[in-house]
């Protein structure tokens, strides 16, 4: 008996984390990689669009354009997206006390495009407890924070099916003094606590939760504790297997799978020896494609906040 060939994995989607000074200059940008064969987008915003202000507020002169692109309205949204078929882009946001706001302005300039909102593929950040805990741009105080978290969970599950609502931030932790085992504590704690905020709302069906944590993925450090990082995914992905099927009744195991990013760790990374940053790398990376059930993609977060 013969077999057929075996049918290759689908190509990992590249992108490049990007933005700046204006919107129409971060949409030449996006287009010139699209070009040369980025196959997603990575959108970062500027400080004032993260923390709620308009690029002529009197609180973000200075900041307008440094770190990201900055979004006020739909017509800058428009511009990004300018000559992009949004449909067709798997677009991850980095955006979290505004993300309500910043996924408002992107559906609306995929309606203008006549895309369909069940078509939309991407991730917004949203994780607004890690703003509280290790970055500090919050806008809202911490129930109404959760809210919003919560209701753009709920509106995408039912309206923007393909869109993963949360990325719960793990690795700002490490990045903030976090031990590998606080990372881990404190991550799948904010998820559970999300998680039972969207079952307790009355306003999802049962039978739609596990849509809700199948949509769940996790930003992860990888540090220069090499054993310990290695134990720590493991137990990630054990533990949410054993959270989402005891506590929330999830029988499909396609909805328990612990669906992450890893990131590694910048801290260890120093200017003064470049040559030793590639060795640091390669042992943080160790950790989290060792695991038979951990394996996983890994960023590299370079100096000066460039990933490669």
């Amino acid at each position: 008996m013969t077999t057929g060939a075996p049918k290759p994995d689908k190509p990992w989607i590249f992108r490049t984390y990007a933005g700046h000074s204006t919107a129409a200059e971060s949409n030449r940008l996006y287009r010139t990689n699209l070009a040369k064969g980025q196959t997603g987008l990575s959108v970062a915003f500027d400080l004032p669009t993260q923390t709620g202000y308009d690029s002529d507020h009197i609180l973000a002169r200075g900041e307008v354009g440094k770190v990201g692109v900055p979004i006020c309205h739909l017509g800058d949204m428009r511009t990004l997206f300018d000559g992009i078929p949004i449909a067709e882009m798997n677009t991850s946001m980095t955006i979290n006390a505004t993300a309500p706001w910043l996924m408002a302005l992107y559906i609306a300039a995929a309606d203008e495009q006549g895309a369909l909102r069940s078509a939309l593929q991407g991730t917004t950040q949203n994780d607004i407890i890690k703003e509280y805990l290790s970055r500090g741009t919050y806008v809202f105080p911490p129930v109404p924070s959760m809210r919003l978290t919560r209701d753009m969970i709920l509106f995408t599950t039912k309206n923007v099916p393909k869109w993963n609502p949360m990325n719960v931030c793990s690795y700002h932790l490490q990045e903030a003094g976090a031990t590998p085992v606080q990372e881990l504590s404190y991550a799948l704690a904010t998820a559970i606590a999300i998680l039972d905020s969207v079952k307790a709302s009355g306003d999802l069906d049962p039978k739609d939760m596990g849509e809700v944590v199948g949509r769940i993925s996790f930003f992860v450090n990888a540090g220069m504790r090499f054993v310990t990082e290695l134990c720590k995914m493991r137990a990630f992905t054990e533990l949410w297997d054993e959270i989402t099927r005891d506590r929330y009744s999830i029988a499909d195991e396609k909805y328990r799978r612990f669906r992450y990013g890893v990131q590694v760790n910048s801290l260890g990374l120093t200017e003064q020896q470049p040559e030793n940053n590639v060795y640091r790398i390669l042992i943080e990376m160790l950790a989290v494609v060792l695991s038979k059930n951990t394996r996983e993609r890994v960023q590299c977060n370079c100096l000066h906040g460039t990933r490669h």
